[in-house]
């Protein structure tokens, strides 16, 4: 049987505050402009200085909260005698980063905004490059520029396809590049990452655990000798990773793919502990990967319930599958990506079968 979900810690520290959370690792909390309103960045010490896993959303409070995290991390030091005099009259200065010393890089798990965010502006600020993997950056150029399959206009037809409503329609149109918001700008270099690969930062070896389904390769990464993982997005403690069907995509099987990937997770140790983007650190990560099996083992069950008698659309089961009302244009887009996941999943499964007639996509059981 497997351990149960324990939580080291009781409560989230306060934006830009940097709380040890184990040898050479420090937990930073930033704000986001969404119902998820969080997430957790890492600081993992890289020599003189510290590489960060996450960057924030582009927003200003996540900036003063960068600052407020160097800044206090330089008056720690100071106080112990040890820090060296900050250079020029910038806060975010290459010498005056964490620790009184140099932020020595990005480490980025994925292209969502909250995660690649502030990459540009804390390179540009710091120094600090960015690591991450070629199909993630690549993905964050689409969005970015709305190439081909990226765009605002393929994703609204794509979703018309699968019966979403023309009001609904309009306010995703009206939203414009969401993405761009949060991501603003991409650094122009990077540090291409692969997966399996021994990852050197200061004392220990950190291993990459490509993951897919969330992401096009979404980067944990696990340090053996410490006993943790940085899960990202891939292992959340207490909701479930959004898993959508991309415009880009409109046959794939994200949801297969994300549960294939978790299960990658059964072969660390039971008592890892993981650090998630959202929510608390954890230990019990076995039992969350059965949980999440369950959740949407569940899930598809409803949805098959639903096709039984006859063929329904994505926009039609949305709150089926969710049991509740979409309040929002950006929870609109994740809904209905998922939901169109969940159903093309049963579909390989050979449980649903795809009727596209007139334009419109249905499922029945």
């Amino acid at each position: 049987m497997n351990a149960p979900i324990a939580y080291p810690h009781e409560t989230a520290p306060a934006p830009g505050v940097a709380v040890p959370v184990a040898p050479g690792i420090e937990w930073l909390c930033m704000p986001l402009p969404f119902a998820l309103n969080h997430i957790n960045l890492w600081l993992l010490a890289d020599g003189d200085g510290y590489a960060a896993v996450d960057t924030g959303f582009a927003l200003d409070p996540v900036k003063q909260a960068w600052q407020s995290a160097l800044a206090g991390r330089r008056r720690e030091f100071a106080e112990h005698g040890s820090a060296p005099a900050p250079v020029g009259d910038s806060a975010m200065s290459p010498r005056a980063s964490t620790g009184g010393r140099r932020l020595t890089r990005c480490i980025v798990t994925h292209c969502h905004p909250d995660h690649l965010g502030l990459a540009a502006w804390l390179e540009q600020e710091t120094g600090a490059g960015l690591w991450i993997a070629q199909g993630e950056y690549l993905a964050a150029h689409m969005m970015v520029e709305q190439i081909a399959g990226y765009r605002i206009s393929v994703m609204v037809d794509f979703f018309r396809s699968h019966g979403l409503d023309e009001a609904r329609i309009d306010a995703l149109v009206a939203r414009g590049n969401g993405y761009k918001r949060g991501v603003p700008e991409i650094p122009a270099t990077y540090r291409r990452l692969f997966d399996d690969q021994l990852l050197k930062v200061g004392d220990h070896e950190w291993r990459t655990i490509v993951g897919h389904g969330h992401a096009p390769e979404h980067m944990s990464l696990y340090c053996a000798e410490l006993g943790v993982l940085i899960s990202g997005d891939m292992l959340l403690p207490r909701i479930s990773t959004n898993i959508s069907v991309m415009a880009s995509t409109p046959y794939s099987d994200p949801l297969g793919l994300f549960l294939d990937s978790i299960d990658k997770f059964r072969a660390l140790p039971e008592d890892t502990l993981v650090l998630p983007s959202h929510g608390r650190p954890f230990r019990g990560l076995h039992a969350r990967v059965e949980q999440l099996h369950a959740h949407h083992a569940e899930r598809c069950e409803v949805l098959l319930a639903a096709c039984k008698d006859q063929p329904r659309s994505a926009a039609e089961l949305i709150a089926v599958l969710f049991n509740r009302e979409i309040p929002d244009p950006h929870q609109t887009m994740f809904a209905m990506g998922e939901a169109i996941a969940h159903l093309n999943y049963l579909e390989h499964a050979g449980k649903l079968k795809r009727i596209e007639e007139n334009g419109l996509v249905r499922y029945i059981r």
